[in-house]
């Protein structure tokens, strides 16, 4: 139960990481370009700021849930039975049947042709 839930935040992160990479512009541009002008709250300095902060602290929170979801799996007795099925399995050499007991090499003759 609670590793699902780790594995649906992970999902999450993982979306809105991709979000903030994309929105990002590898020569400084990106969202920061949009907002040119000086006197906006968020101006073209204070956005690269966010979304390079938000891609680290992202990018921690997704190594941080990783760790936490490989530390909390159950590695307990499985119920698949495929999985079970494998662990019995016998690997012993197959026993061969015994060869049948080779024919004389004369045959005895029968009683009416001793006489």
């Amino acid at each position: 139960m609670l590793y699902n839930i780790i594995v649906i935040l992970i999902i999450v992160v993982c979306v809105l990481l991709a979000l903030v990479v994309l929105v990002q512009n590898s020569k400084g541009g990106g969202l920061a370009a949009n907002f040119s002008a000086p006197t906006q709250v968020l101006g073209a300095r204070q956005s690269a700021d966010f979304i390079e902060k938000a891609t680290w602290w992202l990018a921690g929170i997704l190594m941080a849930l990783s760790l936490f979801a490989t530390i909390s799996i159950h590695r307990g007795q499985t119920t698949d039975p495929l999985a079970s099925e494998a662990k019995v399995a016998d690997y012993s050499p197959v026993q061969q049947a015994p060869a049948a007991p080779a024919m004389p090499a004369t045959a005895p003759m029968p009683e009416a042709d001793q006489q």
